[in-house]
């Protein structure tokens, strides 16, 4: 019989959790992330969380939050939207209560980790993770291992200056937002009922993420790139798009080889964390 490892996805509304037993995930459970309480409170609610699994004798946790961490001391730096979650020794904290090894590390991260470990990047040894919703995040496994650079910063693409912006400000659910003042999935209903606008605003954006590909490939070119969120469900409707953005990088032998992948995990957040621990002594950091 296969370990039993806990994942655990903690968000700024919810916390969600998951048990690997077989290879299959098991017993997922959601509860509220308590964001407006003192760091004692949330604390103490993570641990009750994790404790409510311990009847599965697990052999370690894994974490992904939103936000940079100093991954070998397990300390959270700062988490989005959760202002009492600042520079907090989950880790110890952690371990000390829990007595089961901790493993943290930014959601973006583990979403790289865990559809290289999991899912549609499993072929594959050099890949770039995208997480594509309210923001963008992205993950870097380079030689099967994950890259997360000092505090799990690497891979922050979604901060680069683009434009008159960032990357985030187009590649994600604010672009949609801020130009056209509705959510992806509206816009896309819309353009898929064949509305002029919404089509062209999916072509825009598949342009601005072609350009965010094109400076991920000049960095590091991968042998593949594999796009979550929920963002990821409208990938007809700006493919075509994408691709003629593409079509101007500098090394077409590069672009022949590289193959760009929906990940198909349902619970992606949660497979990623469970990565974690089963793939961290082998991280590489710098």
């Amino acid at each position: 019989m296969q370990k039993a490892i806990l994942g655990l996805d903690i968000g700024g509304t919810t916390i969600k959790g998951g048990v690997l037993i077989n290879g299959h995930l098991e017993d997922i459970r959601t509860i509220p992330t308590p964001a407006k309480e003192s760091q004692e409170f949330i604390l103490e609610t993570i641990a009750i969380f994790i404790e409510s699994y311990l009847h599965h004798d697990l052999e370690g946790v894994g974490i992904g939050i939103p936000g940079l961490v100093d991954v070998e001391k397990g300390i959270v730096l700062g988490l989005a939207n959760i202002p009492a979650f600042q520079h907090v020794e989950l880790g110890k904290f952690l371990t000390e209560r829990i007595g089961k090894p901790i493993f943290i590390n930014n959601d973006a991260n583990c979403f790289a980790l865990g559809v290289h470990k999991f899912g549609v990047g499993k072929n594959y040894k050099n890949l770039v993770g995208i997480t594509l919703g309210t923001g963008v995040g992205g993950g870097i496994v380079i030689n099967g291992h994950l890259y997360s650079g000092v505090n799990s910063a690497a891979g922050e693409w979604c901060s680069a200056p683009y434009l008159d912006h960032n990357f985030e400000h187009y590649c994600s659910g604010k672009f949609f937002h801020n130009y056209y003042q509705t959510k992806p999935k509206a816009m896309a209903k819309k353009a898929m009922a064949g509305d002029p606008e919404a089509i062209q605003a999916f072509e825009k954006f598949g342009h601005h993420l072609g350009e965010l590909i094109k400076h991920i490939l000049y960095a590091l070119a991968p042998e593949a790139i594999v796009l979550g969120g929920s963002i990821r469900k409208t990938f007809p409707l700006f493919q075509k798009s994408l691709y003629q953005s593409l079509e101007s990088f500098g090394y077409p032998t590069v672009l022949e080889n590289l193959k760009i992948l929906l990940s198909e995990l349902d619970e992606t957040a949660i497979h990623g964390a469970v990565a974690l621990v089963d793939v961290e002594p082998e991280i590489v950091n710098t």
